[in-house]
């Protein structure tokens, strides 16, 4: 029997997580996405017809790569008695990460074919992270690497509210965890965007970090 974790507080951290290494992957690494990777379609078409990017065509690698990291999720899934087991993998694929970049830079030896791998891994990472939250959807107050259906429900609720002169438990409830994830997910943005740009990609120890107190955490619980 899986014990009640603090919903809260997860969905806040997974939000922030997503962000930022969504944000630091767009910033330090060619404009990719890492999190929502969709998004990467629409930066290749840009760059492909504007003909600004030889390298445009990597982007499109990032949707083979979530699909396996997604595959490799719910394999993990189907033999962890743990949810958090695959957010124990992430962090360590983005701590690990963190930790290439440190080690490539302090011996000159980074080059731009390693940015596009770094980023890969984070690319799996958030895959990890999307499977988590497809599989464990009660883990959390909703998707966690992707806004749109959150804003979408929040602004269902908070019409509810004006309705209903804002004397509605279900749709205050509501637009109350859709508020951690909105909120999460652009504070972790904005750290992001600092990160990336002052330090590069090597700030992705930050977010590993992160996801492994939290696995051990609730490991222990």
């Amino acid at each position: 029997m899986e014990v009640k974790h603090n919903i809260g507080y997860v969905t806040l951290l997974l939000t922030m997580i997503a962000g930022y290494c969504d944000t630091v992957t767009f910033v330090s690494a060619d404009a990719i996405f890492s999190a929502h990777v969709t998004g990467n379609f629409i930066v290749f078409a840009y760059q492909f017809v504007k003909g600004s990017d030889i390298h445009a065509w990597v982007k499109l690698l990032t949707f083979p790569v979530f699909i396996l990291a997604v595959i490799v999720g719910g394999r993990i899934a189907g033999k962890a008695l743990n949810h958090y087991t695959i957010l124990c993998w992430e962090g360590i694929l983005l701590l690990l990460s963190g930790v290439i970049v440190a080690v490539l830079h302090y011996n000159n030896a980074f080059e731009e074919w390693m940015m596009y791998a770094i980023t890969m891994m984070a690319v799996f990472a958030m895959g990890l992270q999307n499977a988590f939250g497809k599989l464990y959807a009660k883990e959390t107050h909703g998707p966690t690497t992707m806004m749109t259906g959150n804003v979408t429900q929040a602004s269902l609720d908070f019409g509810t509210l004006l309705k209903n002169g804002f004397h509605h438990p279900e749709a205050l409830e509501s637009l109350k965890k859709q508020l951690i994830t909105i909120l999460g997910f652009l504070v972790g943005c904005f750290l992001g965007a600092y990160a990336g740009k002052q330090f590069g990609l090597v700030t992705l120890v930050l977010p590993g970090l992160a996801m492994l107190i939290c696995y051990f955490y609730h490991r222990k619980i």
